[in-house]
C-alpha cells in the first residue's frame, strides 16, 4: 500500500479519527477500573474490535459471565452486521483472499458509513482504498483504547457516563449520512421501525424486530430507491467513476 492511497484514506477518516480517540479513550478507562490494564485493551481492540460490544464485554468481565452468555449477548448486539454484510456483497466481490476477509472483521458501523459513500479516487484501485480505511480506523481504535487504559491507571477518573461517547459518535455519522444522501427514504424507514419497535416492544428486545422490519421494507421498495449512482453526479464525477471501474483489478 502506497503513500498515496493512505493519503487519501486519512482525508476521509479523520472524523473516525476524532471519534474512535473519544470513544477508544472511554473504553480504556472503563477496563481499567475494573481491573484490566493496557495489554487487555489493545488485544481486545485489535481482537474483538466492536465499539459496542467491548463495552459490553467490561461489564460481562466485571460481571464474571460465562462464556456461553458472552457469545448470546455478543450475537444480539452485533446482530446488525449480518445487513451490513449483505448491502456489501457486489462491492466486495472483486475482493479475494486475506484482505477480503480482514476488510469483513474490521466493518464496524463508522468504517462501513465510510464504505457506503466515499468515492474511490481516479487512478487509485477500491480494494486499496478500502483496505486503507478500514485499518486506519482499526489503528485509531486501538490507540484510544490503550490511551484510556493508561491514562486510567496513572490517573483515577469517575467513569460514570463515559460510555454515551459511543451513542454520540452514531449521532454524528447519521447526521452527517442524511446530508450527504438526497434520498432520505431509508432513514425515515429506519428511524420509524425503531421506534414502532421500541414503543410495541420495549428497550430490552426491541432491535431485532426493527432490523426485520427495516429489511422488509427496504426489499419491497427496493425498485424506486435503486437508481444509477452516475444519474445523480455531476458529469465529472460520473466520468471518474467509470474510469476507477475500468480499473478495478482482481487482487491475488
Amino acid at each position: 500500500m502506497n503513500r498515496r492511497v493512505l493519503a487519501a484514506a486519512f482525508r476521509v477518516t479523520v472524523p473516525v479519527l476524532i471519534g474512535y480517540l473519544a470513544i477508544g479513550i472511554a473504553f480504556g478507562l472503563m477496563l481499567e477500573a475494573i481491573g484490566y490494564n493496557f495489554i487487555w485493551a489493545f488485544f481486545m481492540s485489535l481482537t474483538i474490535y466492536a465499539g459496542s460490544g467491548q463495552y459490553l464485554g467490561v461489564s460481562l468481565l466485571d460481571l464474571g459471565a460465562a462464556l456461553s452468555q458472552v457469545a448470546f449477548m455478543t450475537l444480539l448486539l452485533n446482530f446488525r452486521h449480518i445487513f451490513y454484510g449483505l448491502s456489501l456483497l457486489e462491492k466486495f466481490q472483486t475482493i479475494h483472499g486475506l484482505r477480503k476477509f480482514y476488510l469483513i472483521f474490521a466493518l464496524t458501523d463508522e468504517t462501513y458509513a465510510l464504505l457506503t459513500s466515499v468515492r474511490v479516487p481516479q487512478h487509485m484501485r477500491p480494494a486499496d482504498f478500502y483496505f486503507a480505511i478500514a485499518a486506519l480506523d482499526h489503528s485509531y481504535w486501538i490507540l484510544g483504547s490503550v490511551i484510556g487504559s493508561v491514562a486510567g491507571a496513572l490517573l483515577k477518573f469517575d467513569t460514570t457516563g463515559v460510555d454515551f461517547a459511543m451513542t454520540a459518535l452514531f449521532v454524528v455519522i447519521a447526521v452527517g449520512q442524511w446530508k450527504e444522501n438526497p434520498r432520505h427514504l431509508p432513514a425515515v424507514i429506519g428511524g420509524v421501525c425503531a421506534f414502532v419497535s421500541l414503543y410495541f416492544i420495549g428497550p430490552d428486545n426491541f432491535l431485532l424486530p426493527a432490523l426485520g422490519g427495516i429489511t422488509v421494507l427496504l426489499l419491497g421498495l427496493r425498485g424506486k430507491l435503486d437508481c444509477p449512482e452516475a444519474a445523480s453526479l455531476p458529469a465529472e464525477a460520473a466520468g471518474a467513476e467509470a474510469e476507477n471501474d475500468a480499473e478495478k483489478e482482481v487482487d491475488p
